[in-house]
């Protein structure tokens, strides 16, 4: 494939809206229909470019994809959070836009943001996964994530199970 029309780049302010705009739609296209209508549009709305521009100036790692000069997806990674996990690195989050999804863009994203913690001496890492996803799964199966625990995710009045893969 040829990738030069992607470019992975650092987050900045000036992709706040673009940021809320990819995880509405990755989250609608993933979880319409598998989470409640109303807890989906909360979950959703917690996240505003308003939450984006904070989060950038906290110093949250958000690596974009663009494709063809347009932002396509992100990620959001550092330390792993799992401390009972032999890994040193997490991927928060990795969402694209629907119409960008299974043409390996999101291959390319999950690699770059290897690297770069790899980069930064951080090895290993670990992903979760909320365990209805199945689409979510089988990409880190195919990329070599080995399931490595569960755990669960609390929303209001709702326990999800969470799938955990991990690469050393």
């Amino acid at each position: 494939m040829n990738t030069d029309f992607i470019e992975l780049r650092a987050a900045k302010e000036e992709d706040c809206e673009a940021l809320a705009a990819i995880h509405s739609a990755a989250w609608h296209n993933a979880y319409r229909g598998l989470i409640h209508g109303v807890e989906l549009e909360r979950l959703i709305a917690r996240r505003p470019p308003d939450w984006w521009r904070g989060a950038l100036s906290r110093g949250v790692k958000i690596k974009v994809l663009e494709v063809a000069g347009k932002t396509a997806g992100y990620g959001t990674f550092g330390t792993c959070r799992l401390k009972t996990l032999p890994y040193g690195g997490e991927i928060y989050e990795l969402y694209l836009l629907p119409q960008h999804q299974g043409l390996g863009f999101g291959r390319q994203l999950f690699l770059a943001i290897r690297t770069d913690l790899e980069s930064k001496h951080i090895h290993g890492l670990a992903v979760q996964v909320l365990s209805i996803n199945d689409p979510a799964k089988r990409f880190y199966q195919a990329l070599g994530g080995k399931l490595v625990s569960k755990s669960t995710y609390q929303t209001k009045g709702r326990s999800l199970g969470l799938s955990i893969y991990g690469w050393l």
